[in-house]
């Protein structure tokens, strides 16, 4: 089946330490990182199946809210936002160890899987985005902060309140932060080429798809 990709691509390092600029450079090549481990594939394996991975990025010029996202918006105008430097409290522990029930393949063993020991500032700047229901957390998602983009780590919630569809809310606020801070892309992360639990991703305005030829082009999404 390999000979079905015209050429694979599957590299890794790791930083200590990245700047605003290299960020953005990296995330422009197709990089992602959990903590300090950098990597970017092009084949994934999932469901059995080689996959063609998808790096995705918003413009965020172009950007416009669905008729679904203003929905979601407005479902969750009665929750506090706060978004701050990232930092590791019991609460968060605990929603992640609720949220990863939801999971029946490569379950996570810690949040540290994706952050960091020191996420606010290793390997760069980094902030969370957490809702809150009066003082109980429903859901917290980490973004790197680079010059000219931000980019998603990892996002969690609480099962329980699936209808808010808090994912796509925290996704939403991140993105409303980047365009109160002038930044020109938001990264979602990756996805796959045929459909899978990653569609959601796909489901922006102004987005595109690297090409693993060192360029961007448009994607038209599915609402």
């Amino acid at each position: 089946m390999l000979k079905d990709f015209p050429f694979l691509i599957n590299e890794e390092f790791y930083a200590a330490q990245v700047s605003p600029p290299q960020l953005d450079q990296f995330l422009a090549d197709g990089w992602r990182h959990f903590g300090e481990h950098f990597f970017r594939y092009n084949i994934g394996f999932h469901e059995n199946e080689l996959r063609r991975v998808l790096p995705l990025r918003i413009r965020l010029k172009d950007f416009t809210l669905s008729k679904s996202q203003r929905r979601i918006l407005k479902k969750n105008q009665d929750l506090q936002i706060v978004i701050r430097p990232i930092e590791i409290m019991p609460d968060k522990e605990i929603l992640f160890e609720t949220h990863k029930k939801r999971f029946k393949h490569s379950i996570p063993d810690s949040i540290y899987d994706f952050l960091s020991f020191a996420p606010a500032d290793v390997p760069c700047r980094a902030l969370e985005v957490c809702v809150y229901q009066k003082e109980t957390l429903l859901a917290a998602s980490f973004f790197d902060v680079g010059g000219a983009a931000v980019s998603a780590i990892y996002a969690m919630f609480n099962p329980q309140e699936f209808s808010r569809s808090l994912g796509i809310f925290t996704m939403l606020l991140t993105i409303d932060y980047a365009l109160k801070n002038d930044k020109i892309f938001y990264y979602p992360g990756y996805a796959y080429e045929e459909n899978s639990f990653y569609d959601y991703k796909k489901r922006f305005s102004a987005l595109e798809i690297f090409d693993w030829n060192g360029n961007w082009m448009n994607f038209k999404p599915e609402f």
